[in-house]
C-alpha cells in the first residue's frame, strides 16, 4: 500500500479521471481529500460515494473530504477553494490539476477567439493558477518525512507534490486541434519550468500524458466514438485506457517511490506517440 500521509487536491472531480484519482487516493489510505469541479451534482455524488466506501461509521480518523464546487477558471474562486482546503486540513500535500476540456476538430481560422480562450483558461491558465496557489502554501510548510527501506536508507523528505494532466497531444499533434495541442503543450512546458523552480523547496511537479482514455468525453456518443477509431488503431495497443490507468500513473508520480522523479512528462497513451 502507498503511503499518503498528507493532504490531496484534486481539481476535475466529478468525473472521468479526476474521480479516478480521488478513488485511488482514497483506496491508498489518504485520509485528507479535498476535491472541486464545475458540475456541482456530480462532485456533490462523489464525495458521498466515497465516503459510503470508506468511512461509513464517520470515524473521525477515518477518511474526510472537502468537496467545494466551482468554475476553476475563476481565480478568486481558486483563491476560495485553496483557503477552505488551508483552514480544514492546515496544508496542501499532493495537488492534482485534472480538470480540461476537449478539443472541437477544426482548423484555426474555423476557431474563435471565444473557443480559443475557453480551452487554454481550463486546461492550462487554471493549472496554472491552481499550482501558484497551491506552491504558496507548499513553500511555507513543513516537508513531511518518507519512509525508509529495510537497508535504512531514508529518502529525503517532500514538501508537496504537483501532478498536471498534460496529454499525448501536447506531445504530438494532429490536424484539426491547434488550440487543444497548444495548450496542453503549455502544460508540460509549465511543468518543466515549475520543476526547475521548486527542487529547493523539496517540491516536485511531474505531469501525465494520457492517450484516448474512456470517459464520458470519448463515449458520449457514436459520433465521437466514430471519430476516435483511427486514432485508437494508430496505438500498438489498439484500444482506449481506463480512467484507473492514469490514476495508477498520478498515485506513483505524488508517492514517496518517485522521490528521484521531476520535471517528467509521463506517457499512458497504449504506445500512440511512438507509432
Amino acid at each position: 500500500m502507498d503511503h499518503f500521509p498528507g493532504v490531496a487536491v484534486v481539481t476535475g472531480a466529478a468525473r472521468g479521471i479526476g474521480a479516478a484519482i480521488a478513488t485511488g487516493f482514497a483506496e491508498s489510505s489518504c485520509h485528507r481529500i479535498a476535491i472541486t469541479d464545475i458540475l456541482e451534482t456530480e462532485l456533490i455524488g462523489v464525495c458521498k460515494s466515497l465516503l459510503t466506501r470508506f468511512n461509513p461509521k464517520d470515524d473521525p480518523e477515518g477518511l474526510t473530504i472537502l468537496a467545494l464546487p466551482g468554475d476553476i477558471t475563476s481565480e478568486p474562486f481558486i483563491e476560495e477553494f485553496f483557503n477552505a482546503v488551508k483552514a480544514k486540513f492546515g496544508r496542501v500535500d499532493y495537488l492534482i490539476n485534472v480538470a480540461g476540456v476537449g478539443k472541437p476538430y477544426r482548423r484555426s481560422v474555423e476557431i474563435d477567439v471565444q473557443e480559443f480562450d475557453f480551452i487554454n483558461n481550463v486546461n492550462y491558465r487554471a493549472a496554472w493558477l491552481c499550482s501558484r496557489t497551491a506552491l504558496r502554501i507548499m513553500t511555507a510548510q513543513e516537508p513531511l518525512a518518507s519512509p525508509g527501506n529495510n537497508e535504512g536508507w531514508a529518502r529525503p523528505a517532500q514538501r508537496g507534490s504537483i501532478v498536471n494532466i498534460a496529454s499525448q497531444l501536447g506531445l504530438v499533434s494532429r490536424p484539426g486541434a491547434s488550440a487543444y495541442c497548444a495548450s496542453k503543450a503549455a502544460v508540460i512546458g509549465m511543468t518543466r519550468a515549475d520543476a526547475i523552480d521548486y527542487s529547493k523547496d523539496s517540491i516536485r511537479v511531474n505531469c501525465v500524458c494520457p492517450g484516448i482514455i474512456e470517459t464520458e468525453m470519448t463515449t458520449s456518443s457514436g459520433v465521437v466514438r466514430e471519430g476516435l477509431v483511427d486514432s485508437i488503431d494508430i496505438a500498438p495497443m489498439g484500444r482506449m485506457g481506463n480512467v484507473r490507468e492514469i490514476a495508477d500513473c498520478v498515485l506513483f508520480l505524488s508517492s514517496y517511490r518517485a522521490s528521484f522523479v521531476q520535471g517528467h512528462a509521463m506517457v499512458a497513451d497504449g504506445g500512440y506517440i511512438i507509432n
